[in-house]
């Protein structure tokens, strides 16, 4: 059993809860108070990973939650992961999108770079190959 990355767990809530964080309307009740903070079940997440729940949500709450939650200048705490306001536990929607982004970004970074790499490989085998067989 592969644990998922942090890039590949964001990426299904993402795809998971998008549409409910853009419905989300301040006119309708929608039973939540905040559009930023969107509620996830982390079973449904584990299930499609196929690992216990409690490590999809060690990892967003334990983990994420310390690396990405921050404070603000005014002394507000900006929850990435959590209870907020005695709710089910949701994810800061935009916050987690940024960083994603980053993650995807980073991640398409390193393809380019090992394409890169491969090809100047190839180039230099070829070479090498061209000036033992053929001069």
């Amino acid at each position: 059993m592969k644990l998922p990355s942090d890039r590949t767990m964001l990426e299904l809530i993402y795809k998971l809860y998008f549409e409910e964080f853009q419905n989300h309307s301040r006119e309708v009740e929608s039973g939540r108070r905040s559009k930023i903070y969107v509620p996830i079940d982390c079973e449904v997440i584990a299930k499609r990973f196929d690992v216990d729940t409690d490590l999809i949500f060690g990892r967003l709450y334990y983990h994420l939650q310390k690396k990405h939650g921050y404070t603000n200048e005014d002394g507000s705490k900006v929850a990435f992961f959590g209870r907020i306001n005695g709710e089910d536990f949701s994810v800061n929607f935009p916050l987690m999108s940024s960083i994603l982004a980053g993650l995807q970004e980073d991640a398409s970074k390193f393809w380019t770079a090992t394409l890169i790499s491969s090809c100047a490989l190839i180039v230099s085998i070829g070479t090498a190959v061209f000036n033992v067989f053929f001069k």
